[in-house]
């Protein structure tokens, strides 16, 4: 049976991961660690990032990036949106999204978004939990992405496929930037 929670079409969020209402996320994060069992330890291991730094962002006196999140998230073993909340735009590195719509099933969830890169920039990601696949599509500009090992590239109208549970990277080469939809499929553990 297919669930899902429907974003605003065209919804732009002045939320950002940087800007996002810090203690939010940070009880957000903190019941999702506790609902799993994982001690605040595990989860920095799990991560890769301080346990100093988990902790202000579990307490609100940290502002998340991106990156940090998506780390975090992934060693929690769930999608991005459940620490963000309703229909935030993010921000990393180089990367923005839209969160369009979170899909939901008994095995998957999905979520999509709506990406600008700006021409020339460069993000690289840290990897999702084990399975994790993305799908995405470019309908302006000339994108580089995929496993940082081995990225694919792709033009207006193209799709590429990678397993995300490796770090990754986008970068939109050539002089336009890159206008794609990106779509996040995490295996439930």
């Amino acid at each position: 049976m297919l669930h899902h929670i429907h974003m605003k079409p065209g919804a732009q969020s002045s939320r950002t991961a940087q800007e996002a209402d810090a203690p939010d996320v940070g009880q957000r994060i903190r019941r999702l660690r506790e609902e799993r069992g994982i001690s605040l330890s595990e989860l920095a291991r799990r991560a890769g990032v301080g346990k100093a730094t988990l902790s202000g962002l579990e307490n609100g006196t940290r502002n998340p990036t991106l990156e940090t999140l998506w780390a975090v998230t992934a060693g929690l073993g769930v999608p991005l949106a459940l620490a963000l909340g309703a229909d935030p735009v993010i921000r990393g590195t180089a990367v923005e999204g839209v969160l369009l719509q979170v899909f939901e099933d008994e095995s998957v969830t999905y979520e999509l978004y709506r990406l600008v890169i700006p021409a020339g920039s460069t993000q690289v990601s840290p990897a999702h939990h084990e399975g994790v696949t993305e799908h995405l599509t470019v309908f302006a500009g000339v994108l580089v992405a995929g496993p940082r090992d081995a990225p694919l590239r792709a033009g207006p109208g193209e799709h590429l496929t990678w397993r995300s549970d490796v770090p990754h990277t986008y970068s939109a080469i050539g002089a336009q930037d890159v206008h794609a939809s990106l779509l996040i499929r995490y295996p439930r553990r």
